[in-house]
């Protein structure tokens, strides 16, 4: 709602997952809203919000797509986009506690644009890619960087652990993103701004990569593509930094609001 309240839709009967995509449910849920808002009852405050997508069937994710955290990395721009996996089961809320995996010393942190997908989308054509897109969402994309990096395969090791897929806390329809490629994403640690960006830094805008992902697998509606981070993570500080216990992570994209999560430690 227009003064940061949310209107709570359960009434409507489905959750945002692949069918609700598939089916136009955008359109069918804006339609029955506007016969039966009145009806609906606010969200309760404190209230736990989820994901605001539920469970895709995969969550593709870009790596180095930002030119200025490819050179914190100390790495080349790739000439191709860098595709990795990251578990549907690290999804979670945007305000859920983010777990610090056990036996984890190097979990890091990255402010990322997520696309959700509308439609079912293989070997799309650039120009039409935007077609298949039904919105965007706040995602932090957690990295345990010892397992992505020194333990061996493919960095969806590092990726994966329960709750390193805060989404949320909306999905924003694309027309209220008119440019997706001009927006503020930032990122702080106890206070402490440690990503400031703006997406228009990506090496690879958004049609490309629904094309190009596209050539390689099948994208089905609801499906997530985390577009990649900018400078400013863990990892490419000197020396490096990591999450420990009790740290308060905070993030925001401008227009897709923000996100909060206590560091916790695992427990058996």
């Amino acid at each position: 709602m227009p003064d940061g309240s949310r209107l709570d839709v359960s009434a409507f009967g489905e959750d945002y997952g692949e069918n609700f995509f598939e089916n136009n449910g955008l359109a069918r849920l804006s339609n029955w809203l506007t016969a039966n808002a009145a009806r609906c009852p606010a969200v309760p405050a404190g209230a736990r919000i989820g994901a605001c997508v539920a469970r895709p069937s995969k969550i593709v994710c870009i790596g180095l797509n930002y030119a200025q955290h490819a050179a914190e990395t100390n790495v080349p721009l790739p000439n191709e986009p860098i595709l990795f996996f990251k578990s549907t089961t690290a999804l979670c809320g945007p305000y859920d506690n983010v777990i610090i995996p056990k036996n984890s010393e190097k979990t890091d942190w990255e402010v990322e644009l997520a696309v959700v997908i509308g439609k079912k989308a293989a070997y799309v054509a650039e120009a039409e890619a935007m077609d298949f897109v039904a919105g965007y969402a706040l995602h932090n994309d957690y990295s345990e960087r010892a397992f992505q990096l020194e333990r061996g395969g493919q960095w969806v090791k590092g990726k994966s652990a329960d709750t390193f897929a805060p989404l949320g806390p909306f999905l924003a329809t694309k027309d209220e993103i008119p440019d997706p490629h001009n927006l503020r994403l930032w990122l702080r640690l106890n206070g402490e701004l440690m990503q400031d960006s703006n997406t228009d830094d990506m090496v690879f805008k958004i049609p490309f990569l629904v094309h190009y992902i596209s050539q390689f697998m099948t994208l089905l509606p609801g499906d997530v593509v985390s577009t990649g981070t900018p400078f400013g993570v863990g990892l490419g500080l000197q020396p490096p930094r990591y999450l420990k216990a009790g740290d308060v992570v905070e993030l925001g994209i401008e227009h897709l609001g923000t996100q909060k999560q206590i560091a916790v430690a695992y427990e058996n």
